[in-house]
């Protein structure tokens, strides 16, 4: 009786999976793992969504975007307090991403997975990612749920300080 041995290449294997629905995460750099998919909600007129969603794919996030003119109703309905507000709302994994919330913050929330609703940036501020025009100004990272919010990280521009 012969054997049939099948090789399949990297490349290979992973067409054939997404194929199959079954690739929800993409692959790093040998040694790293893959980072989860994110669903970003987004008003179709903003700019500056438009370049956090790109600092986030550099990070190796694969993103799937949805343009509507309903963000608000989508930050009530994952439990977005008005005082965290920003231009644009992600879901990760159970956790809600709100605003300019730096790649490395989100990494270590999926790392740590603390019980909460997610992070936020409120407001838009100068240096963050996505609104890199300006002089960056140090920013809070805050994780936010039911039991009230707290400051996760502290930023100045994409780096921790």
């Amino acid at each position: 009786m012969k054997l049939l041995h099948l090789v399949l290449s990297r490349r290979q294997a992973l067409a054939g999976l997404a194929a199959l629905g079954a690739a929800p995460a993409v692959p790093l750099a040998a040694g790293t793992e893959a980072l989860p998919g994110m669903t970003v909600h987004r008003d179709p007129s903003c700019s500056c969504c438009s370049a956090w969603i790109e600092h986030v794919r550099r990070a190796g996030f694969p993103v799937k975007v949805v343009a509507t003119d309903s963000v608000d109703a989508i930050k009530r309905r994952l439990g977005v307090p008005d005082a965290l507000a920003s231009c644009h709302t992600a879901e990760v994994q159970g956790y809600v991403i709100e605003g300019h919330v730096p790649a490395k913050a989100i990494r270590r929330l999926l790392a740590e997975r603390p019980q909460a609703v997610g992070l936020a940036v409120p407001g838009m501020p100068s240096g963050s990612p996505g609104m890199e025009a300006g002089t960056p100004e140090t920013f809070d990272v805050v994780l936010f749920g039911p039991q009230g919010s707290r400051t996760f990280a502290r930023f100045r521009g994409d780096r921790e300080v």
